[in-house]
């Protein structure tokens, strides 16, 4: 459907598509089948991007990338010598809704014919997202279920809702590098990856203040980059910007010293939180 046709609500949260968690002023919005964080909203601020005129998908809330982040070097995951999409296949195939009450809901990716084809390993990936006030946190186990090592880069593509106007006047912290006044956000527009050392937070003008955090696991981190990114403004979707955790920058997969390794018939897990206060 051409987006001019598209009648002006027709993807205003909450959909008939998304599943609606909230506790305490705080809404998060799931569509199970595309494991799509589609919605996180306290109070009034509606923390993540929406495609609202467009209906597109792929410019949409928060998505996993796995098993790989970004693009592999010519598309080539080379210890299988077989080719994966750009952002892996998780956001391509469908997965199942295990469980769901009004504050998480859990999903899960098992292989197929269709994932061995480009990642021939045996995995189970568990999604949970849960929601307390002014947070969402977002659980990833990985068991290998292979008799061999499991190399895998996932990350995290959240898109962050902010105008346009209003991107040179970011304010980041734990950032080292990344200076949003320093950057031409009308013609060169940033595709840069920045080390990632557990926390950021990044203040909108005029709407508040969010911390990306990832929750250590068994004393352990596991992202290392966060990659920004936006569109130019000329693109039908742009008036947001990504700020991605993610295991390690383009290609990781490729490099054994950039990505984990999940023995066989074990499993690792990664969790993100989200905590954003509005501005009063």
């Amino acid at each position: 459907m051409s987006s001019s046709l598209l009648p002006p609500d027709f993807l205003r949260f909450p959909t008939e598509r998304e599943l609606v968690l909230g506790d305490q002023g705080t809404l998060v919005g799931v569509i199970p089948e595309i494991c799509l964080v589609s919605h996180f909203q306290v109070g009034n601020w509606e923390v993540l991007y929406r495609p609202l005129t467009t209906g597109n998908v792929r410019r949409w809330g928060l998505p996993l990338m796995i098993p790989n982040f970004s693009r592999l070097r010519n598309g080539l995951f080379v210890e299988k010598g077989t080719t994966l999409p750009i952002h892996g296949f998780g956001r391509l195939l469908p997965w199942t809704l295990l469980a769901a009450d009004e504050h998480q809901a859990q999903l899960q990716l098992q292989s197929s014919e269709v994932t061995r084809a480009c990642y021939p390993y045996e995995f189970t990936f568990t999604v949970t997202v849960a929601v307390t006030p002014g947070r969402l946190t977002y659980t990833l186990e990985m068991a290998n279920r292979s008799a061999e090592m499991m190399p895998i880069a996932p990350g995290f593509h959240p898109y962050l809702a902010v105008a346009q106007a209003d991107k040179p006047r970011l304010q980041v912290q734990g950032l080292p590098g990344f200076e949003a006044a320093a950057i031409d956000w009308e013609h060169q527009p940033p595709d840069t990856p920045y080390p990632f050392a557990g926390e950021v937070t990044i203040t909108f003008p005029q709407q508040g203040t969010l911390t990306i955090t990832e929750l250590p696991q068994d004393g352990r981190y596991a992202l290392h980059n966060m990659q920004v990114w936006t569109e130019l403004p000329t693109r039908p979707d742009h008036a947001f910007v990504c700020f991605e955790p993610t295991v390690g920058s383009e290609d990781a997969l490729n490099r054994p010293g950039d990505r984990l390794e999940i023995a066989p018939g074990t499993t690792a897990s990664i969790v993100l939180q989200l905590h954003a206060q509005a501005q009063a």
